[in-house]
């Protein structure tokens, strides 16, 4: 073996995610948890006592974590190595949230509330959050660092030829903190000779970049593979289907691909209707009174209604009628054809133009949201003429319904809104929806929220 690959088994021998690791990081938790509860007992009863030295309940309090985050071993406690940071926290904040639960539903079902200090409880709770959460940051980035310079690698063997197995590999070099090294790629009928000859470091994942229908050349991978104890991974040509919201999904005990999926379902869908409705119901308490302003201006100048209704697709391609503030003068469409309003166009009105620019003609919408029709964030929805028009033009164009349509975007706030003038600026719209449908989040959608307040509102292509 050469001298260089005798330097990689040794940084190799520098395994983090062995059993015993997993387990020393419960030990440090559970430390963690009681170091917390003394610091908490201490600033606000007034005494520094051990756990064992506090009354009996809290001694329960501080116990029970310890046993149920044991319970949860496989969640917290597993390699996090190719995961995104805030999974891991999120995962975290899950089982700690519940733990935290299930010791007030006890607290409440024993009677026992009046036998702790709602203030310490607070005071632990949210202390060992942060302090295990902080850890576990450190743990990530420490390791990734580590990782980055050739320590604590995983081998990996890639089987194909071809985009998918390019991409891959352009993303492993990109991401060097994952610690993967490449023994190497080769053919299916390559992979039997290579894994006879392999001397020192067999691999410890190999990964088939084959397509799903190419069947006699996966049979060859696994046939070839079938005394090897690497971890096995099939990564079919994704990167040419498009993919939105992939995942494995099962129903009637049947597996399946899910290509393209609605992503308002579960905790995630009642996550995103609960802040509709909380931040709709604050937001039109605070604007009612320039809401009932504009409803007079346009009374006086323009006369006639106050709002414009009109008739667009909402989640799943449900007709809804979207309301505006009406900027227009009336008119009747040509031909029952829907115009966009364009540049100096003549049938919108000084006070209308003022209304758009400054996106005020939108605020009806909020109402929309109350009725569960929109979202505060979501793409825009556009006319039904036009939804006609752009999916014969646009791929994907359609599954900007996947979600409720919003009062703003990811494409707004990135420039894009207004009049659509070139079928490039539309393609556009249509990927930062998209972009935003796949990665949707409440922090994702405050993110948006908080830019659309300082550049949102007002832009040179609302007319």
């Amino acid at each position: 073996m050469s001298t260089h690959s005798s330097i990689f088994s040794s940084r190799a021998r520098l395994r983090l995610s062995s059993p015993w690791v997993a387990y020393l990081a419960l030990v440090v938790d559970v430390f963690v948890i009681n170091v917390v509860a003394v610091i908490a007992y201490g600033s606000y009863l007034g005494a520094y006592l051990w756990p064992h030295q506090m009354p009996t309940t809290y001694q329960l309090l501080v116990a029970a974590p310890s046993v149920l985050m044991a319970f949860q071993f496989d969640r917290l406690y597993r390699s996090w190595r190719l995961s995104n940071v805030l999974t891991m926290l999120w995962e975290l904040s899950k089982v700690w949230v519940a733990i935290l639960l299930v010791e007030v539903v006890v607290l409440f079902l024993s009677k026992s509330t009046t036998e702790v200090s709602r203030v310490w409880f607070l005071i632990f709770g949210g202390g060992v959050f942060c302090c295990l959460s902080i850890l576990r940051l450190i743990a990530y980035y420490g390791l990734h660092l580590l990782r980055a310079q050739g320590y604590n690698y995983r081998t990996l063997l890639i089987v194909g030829e071809g985009p998918t197995s390019d991409e891959v590999v352009r993303v492993i070099e990109a991401s060097a903190f994952s610690g993967f090294r490449v023994l190497g790629r080769i053919l299916p009928e390559a992979l039997a000779d290579f894994l006879s000859k392999a001397e020192g470091e067999a691999p410890q994942e190999v990964w088939l970049c084959l397509p799903l229908s190419d069947e006699h050349n996966v049979k060859v991978a696994l046939d070839a593979l079938g005394h090897s104890t690497a971890n096995i991974r099939l990564i079919p040509d994704w990167f040419s289907l498009r993919l939105m919201n992939h995942g494995m999904s099962e129903r009637l005990g049947i597996p399946m691909l899910d290509i393209s999926a609605s992503t308002l379902s579960g905790m995630s869908g009642f996550v995103k209707a609960l802040e509709d409705k909380i931040l709709a119901t604050l937001i039109l308490i605070f604007i009612s009174p320039l809401m009932l302003g504009i409803a007079l201006a346009i009374r006086l100048t323009m006369g006639g209604p106050v709002l414009f209704k009109q008739i667009r697709h909402g989640w799943n391609g449900k007709l809804i009628n979207v309301y505006k503030f009406r900027t227009m003068v009336l008119h009747e469409p040509v031909n029952g054809e829907v115009i966009q309003a364009t540049q100096n166009d003549q049938r919108v009105t000084r006070l209308g133009g003022f209304l758009r620019r400054t996106s005020l003609d939108e605020l009806p919408q909020f109402v929309n949201v109350l009725q569960g029709k929109m979202s505060i964030v979501g793409p825009r929805p556009h006319a039904v003429a036009h939804n006609e028009h752009y999916k014969e033009l646009v791929p994907r164009y359609m599954l900007r319904h996947k979600v409720k349509p919003g009062i703003t975007g990811w494409a707004q706030v990135n420039g894009f809104r207004g009049e659509i003038d070139r079928i490039e600026k539309m393609e556009r719209r249509v990927e930062l929806d998209l972009f935003y449908i796949e990665n949707m989040s409440l922090w994702f959608d405050l993110k948006i929220i908080l830019l659309t307040v300082f550049k949102g509102f007002v832009h040179r292509n609302a007319y």
